[in-house]
């Protein structure tokens, strides 16, 4: 069997193939048998990386958000980089294929306030990632926050694509891309490009998986106070929205997805099946993980959730909580909490599990069964 040191090695000669296609297996290897760790939100940041009057000006509300993961970037995000390393290390143990890491957008912080400062901020991103030695590359999909600001999308095209290009071994020139691995079709969403839909709908089509896989920054089911949030929620989007949900329901998809900063595993009905979404935050808000807030079971899916975060957005309440009573009769599994960590997903034959870590304690605090919430 070929074990990852050896799949490493064979990856940096161009085995991988171009997008939706399948990485090269050694023979007698089970194309359905491989993990991979997952990362939430990082929002890497620097100081040095902003101009801090432009700051004040245009974001202020943001000026302590930079300063808290400035901080969290210098101390705390390299232990969860050690996590990783030793989650890559048990896998390789047990010679699993660990094909990369999956970060789920906000890389980096952005906001830097000049084209200049957004290029060196997107670089010294990388650079990060780098210097926590890995040993698989690193994928991410695309966050708000890694386009935002002056200079941002740019520095996006520029740095963080041709990483990806890297990482992946083939050109990547969108953020909406696929790979396939045996059944199972892993899709990077663009949720920040009107064209993703098409492009989503076009790929299971052409590829049509047995397992599908989808990696998106902002969630597609609403779950907590923040339920403005998800992607496609403007009401003139509810024919995208309906469009997206009969996809993923029609192939039982597993989705995840970060950017509200909390842990959620849910299952979301539609009329052509069911689909599950895994919610995950890696900005280590504590030294420890602990959880705050935790919900489980369908009876707690309901409009009160707003009332987790109070000070939110107190101008629209009532909507927030319209979104959250229209989704609940949808809702067939809902845990929730605050809490940050990472995960890792296996893939082995025709079933799907994954590993949920608090914070820095080396012991999983569940083992989600995806094949088995969907069944």
């Amino acid at each position: 069997m070929l074990t990852r040191r050896h799949f490493l090695k064979s990856t940096a000669a161009g085995v991988l193939l171009g997008p939706a296609a399948n990485w090269a297996l050694a023979a007698g290897e089970a194309a359905d048998d491989w993990s991979f760790p997952l990362l939430g939100d990082l929002h890497f940041d620097r100081l040095e990386h902003h101009d801090h009057e432009w700051l004040a000006k245009e974001h202020p509300g943001d000026v302590a958000q930079v300063q808290n993961y400035s901080r969290i970037t210098r101390e705390l995000t390299p232990r969860l980089f050690s996590r990783i390393r030793d989650s890559l290390a048990q896998l390789d143990q047990t010679q699993t294929r660990v094909p990369f890491v999956l970060q789920l957008g906000d890389l980096v912080e952005g906001l830097c306030g000049t084209e200049q400062l957004a290029a060196h901020h997107a670089r010294a991103g990388i650079e990060f990632v780098r210097d926590a030695k890995f040993s698989a590359p690193l994928v991410m999909t695309k966050g708000n926050h890694d386009i935002t600001g002056p200079g941002a999308v740019e520095a996006y095209r520029q740095v963080l694509l041709p990483f990806l290009s890297e990482a992946t071994g083939t050109k990547i020139n969108e953020a909406a891309f696929s790979r396939r691995q045996g059944g199972t079709l892993v899709a990077f969403y663009d949720a920040y490009d009107k064209n993703s839909l098409d492009w989503f709908a076009k790929t299971l089509d052409e590829s049509k998986p047995e397992r599908l896989i989808v990696a998106i920054h902002p969630p597609v089911v609403p779950y907590n106070a923040r339920s403005t949030w998800h992607v496609y929620s403007s009401p003139r989007q509810a024919p995208e929205r309906a469009r997206l949900l009969e996809l993923l329901g029609r192939h039982r998809a597993i989705v995840l997805c970060g950017h509200l900063h909390k842990y959620s595993l849910l299952v979301r009905r539609t009329d052509h099946g069911p689909f599950a979404q895994l919610a995950i935050s890696s900005v280590a808000a504590s030294a420890d993980g602990k959880p705050r807030d935790e919900r489980s079971g369908v009876s707690n899916f309901h409009p009160d959730l707003v009332d987790l975060e109070p000070r939110h957005s107190p101008e629209n309440v009532a909507a927030r909580r319209e979104i959250l009573t229209a989704e609940r009769p949808f809702i067939e599994h809902f845990e929730y909490a605050d809490t940050w960590g990472h995960g890792v997903v296996h893939v082995r034959g025709g079933k799907v599990t994954a590993e949920i870590y608090r914070g820095f304690d080396p012991n999983p605090s569940n083992k989600p069964d995806f094949s088995a919430i969907l069944s």
